[in-house]
């Protein structure tokens, strides 16, 4: 082994050891805190409601069991919606499809985020320059509006959805990278990475990356509270998953104008929403300061 590919294996376990040593800090910095870990609770509970609930469904989702409306104890442990159909039922069944979609939308945007931002701070120049310019102008259309507008034009459909969600997220991600990016740049062991020969891609993946990656778990918890939010309004206006299947935004669309005849399939659903929103919110806070990004904010309250 020549005395370049020494050096350079040397500056990859360095990497790996502090990335594997900085994440795990930062995770046990995070669920120290009151709030980390109160927010992985709602979340994990959430969670295991949408995907394990399917199993324990008393009834299929579109099974009529009783009355429209009707309250608990006729044969129903929440009731029925307006078709009879069982509320609980139809609640365990709702939310995996929803979160699954978050999850994959948010994976996808972040990925390609990191990669422009990523490109775009470590050549910088007209490239750089080209790849900001074009994610602002995607960056001017609201994430909604751009959704339904494919959504109108191509047709419901999960990989729309999913496609439309990420675009949304890559600006915002690739911005956080690009500025951490710069930041990281002109650190005595990417100059020492470059001096040896280190390719650039390695270097982007093993020195850069690893130093962002603080910031970039901040922004993934931001993204998928996002993405909930916005497959959530999806369905609720009849862009989600169809009759007879079900998902939580449709449950309370179905739902909303019988409110005070049985409140149940409106109130679950938004409180299932309500309640992982939170969750990842004081997740994503408890990460932010474990990472010292919010101590201005909090120095000032």
């Amino acid at each position: 082994m020549t005395d370049v590919e020494t050096a350079e294996a040397a500056v990859g376990e360095r990497t790996r050891q502090k990335q594997r040593g900085g994440f795990g800090l930062l995770v046990r910095g995070a669920l120290r805190r009151t709030e980390g870990r109160i927010g992985l609770a709602l979340v994990v509970l959430v969670a295991a409601v949408a995907f394990l609930g399917p199993f324990f469904s008393p009834h299929s989702a579109s099974e009529l069991i009783s009355a429209p409306y009707a309250l608990p104890g006729d044969g129903t442990v929440l009731g029925a919606d307006g078709l009879g159909r069982d509320v609980l039922s139809r609640f365990l069944n709702g939310g995996n499809v929803i979160l699954a979609l978050a999850l994959l939308a948010t994976a996808v945007g972040v990925g390609v985020g990191v990669v422009l931002g990523l490109i775009a701070g470590y050549r910088r120049g007209v490239l750089g320059q080209v790849i900001m310019r074009i994610l602002d102008i995607v960056l001017s259309f609201p994430s909604l509006l751009l959704a339904l507008l494919f959504l109108s034009i191509i047709g419901v459909n999960w990989w729309i959805i999913v496609v439309t969600i990420a675009i949304s997220h890559i600006p915002y991600v690739a911005r956080v990278v690009e500025s951490g990016s710069l930041a990281v740049i002109g650190r005595g062991f990417v100059q020492y990475a470059e001096m040896i020969g280190v390719p650039r891609r390695r270097i982007l993946v093993r020195e850069i990356l690893p130093s962002i990656v603080a910031p970039l778990t901040v922004q993934f918890g931001i993204r998928v509270t996002w993405s909930i939010g916005i497959i959530s309004s999806l369905a609720y206006l009849g862009f989600g998953r169809q009759p007879p299947s079900v998902d939580w935004g449709m449950m309370i669309s179905e739902n909303q104008s019988m409110l005070l005849s049985n409140p149940l399939p409106v109130l679950l659903p938004v409180a299932a929403i309500a309640v992982i929103t939170v969750g990842a919110n004081l997740l994503t806070d408890a990460f932010g300061q474990a990472a010292g990004l919010n101590r201005g904010r909090g120095q000032s309250a």
